[in-house]
């Protein structure tokens, strides 16, 4: 996949815990508040059902560079989070993509 310069473009699944699915809206409301200082951006959230297996929450985000993700993931407000975070999300699945304008 190719990318403009050091670009990261980013695709994430989350599962919320049983019962957990307001909550895990709204811790990721406060991470993701943080993007934005480490050059990140959400370019999309979709909320779903979680029926049948399916993701609870999908996000895309783009990154200016590897160095704005490692300094959003390492920031000591989102770690300090953490336990929020194993309380209320059961499964994250993050990797990369390549964000298409829509035709």
């Amino acid at each position: 996949m190719s990318n403009p310069g050091d670009q990261i473009q980013l695709c994430c699944f989350l599962w919320a815990h049983p019962g957990q699915e307001a909550a895990l809206t709204a811790y990721e409301d406060r991470v993701l508040e943080l993007l934005h200082e480490h050059g990140g951006t959400v370019v999309q959230r979709a909320v779903s059902d979680g029926a049948e297996g399916r993701p609870h929450e999908v996000q895309l985000y783009r990154f200016a560079g590897q160095a704005g993700l490692d300094s959003y993931l390492a920031d000591p407000r989102r770690t300090a989070l953490a336990e929020e975070r194993d309380r209320v999300v059961a499964r994250t699945e993050v990797f990369p993509v390549e964000l298409r304008p829509s035709a």
